[in-house]
C-alpha cells in the first residue's frame, strides 16, 4: 500500500457546459439548478462527485482496493456486507464477537477504507441496516467538496424536440411525429472549490499518495467517459492545486482561492467559449508555505 499522503491540498476546478444541463434539479422539472436570487448556475457536490465515481469505476475496473461503495444497482448493505464476511461474522454474530474483541468496530471500518476508494476519499454513512446491526461505522473523509457556481448568471433555454419514432400503433394512425422538451444552458463556465485534509487521512482513511494521483486523474477526465446527449458538451478546463508544506496547512483556504480571478475578457459581452474568459492565479500573493500547480 502507498505511502498515506503528509500534505494539505486545496484545489480549484474549472468546468464548462455547452448546449447541455449540468445538473438537473427534480423539483423543477429537471430544469438546471439555478441561484433564483443571483441567476447563477449551480452544480452540487454529489453530481460531482458521481461524476469521479464513474471515471474511478472505468479507470479501474473493480481493482483490489478500487471499488465503489455508492455505485448504480448495487445494494449498500451487500457492499457492508462484504467487510463481514471477510472478518468470518455476519449480523446474527456481531454482536457476541464484540463482547471477545473491543477492536471489531476498528476493524470492519478499516476494511471498508481498504477496499473501497470512495469510502477512503470522500467517507461514507455506513449504517445501512434498519435494526443496526449491521453496521460498518461513519468515515469523514479527507476530500471534501463545495457546490459548483457559475462564473455569470446563467439562461435555461427550453427546447422542443420531434421523434419519428412513434410509442403506439394507435398513436402511428392518427400522427407521424410525436413532440418532446429538453433544458439546456447555451453557455457557462463553472467553478468549485475542493479540499484535502492529510490529518484526516492519516488518522481515519488511510488516502494514499496512489489515491491522490487517481483523484488528479479522474476529475480531469470526469467528462471524458460519461457522455450524455442530455449534458450536451462538458469538460473540465482546470485544474488548480495548491499544496501546503505540511499536514495541517501554512494558511487558510480562502486566502488561497482569493488568488484565482476567473473574468469575461475586456469587450466580451455574453460568453459563448472558455475562450471568453481569462484566468489568472496570482502567485505572488500565495503565503509562504504554499505552492501552486495548474494542471491542466
Amino acid at each position: 500500500m502507498a505511502e498515506v499522503i503528509k500534505n494539505r491540498y486545496e484545489f480549484t476546478i474549472l468546468f464548462d457546459v455547452e448546449n447541455g444541463n449540468p445538473n438537473g434539479d427534480p423539483d423543477a422539472g429537471n430544469m438546471p439548478r439555478i441561484d433564483p436570487e443571483t441567476g447563477y448556475g449551480i452544480v452540487t457536490d454529489v453530481c460531482l462527485k458521481r461524476k469521479i465515481r464513474n471515471c474511478i469505476e472505468t479507470l479501474c475496473e473493480d481493482k483490489e482496493g478500487y471499488k465503489i461503495y455508492i455505485k448504480d444497482g448495487v445494494p449498500l448493505n451487500d457492499s457492508d456486507n462484504t467487510a463481514y464476511i471477510a472478518l468470518g461474522t455476519d449480523e446474527k454474530k456481531i454482536k457476541e464477537l464484540k463482547k471477545d474483541d473491543p477492536e471489531i468496530d476498528k476493524k470492519i471500518c478499516q476494511f471498508m477504507c481498504k477496499n473501497f476508494f470512495d469510502i477512503r476519499t470522500f467517507g461514507a454513512v455506513m449504517t445501512t441496516f434498519v435494526k443496526a446491526a449491521l453496521n460498518c461505522g461513519q468515515v469523514r473523509g479527507p476530500v471534501q467538496l463545495g457546490f459548483a457556481r457559475s462564473i455569470d448568471p446563467i439562461v435555461t433555454q427550453e427546447v422542443t424536440i420531434t421523434r419519428v419514432a412513434i410509442t403506439t400503433k394507435k398513436d402511428a394512425e392518427n400522427k407521424s411525429t410525436e413532440m418532446g422538451r429538453k433544458y439546456i444552458v447555451p453557455y457557462a463556465l463553472y467553478r468549485v472549490d475542493g479540499y484535502i485534509s492529510a490529518n484526516l487521512a492519516r488518522k481515519v482513511t488511510g488516502f494514499s499518495e496512489d489515491d491522490l494521483t487517481l483523484l488528479w486523474q479522474s476529475i480531469i477526465n470526469m467528462f471524458e467517459y460519461d457522455r450524455s446527449a442530455a449534458r450536451g458538451n462538458m469538460a473540465v478546463r482546470e485544474l488548480i492545486v495548491f499544496k501546503h508544506a505540511s499536514e495541517l496547512g501554512n494558511a487558510p483556504a480562502y486566502k488561497l482561492f482569493d488568488t484565482v480571478s476567473v473574468k469575461r475578457k475586456d469587450g466580451v459581452v455574453t460568453a459563448r467559449s472558455y475562450n471568453d474568459y481569462e484566468v489568472e492565479v496570482a502567485e505572488e500573493k500565495l503565503p509562504e508555505g504554499v505552492s501552486c500547480t495548474r494542471m491542466i
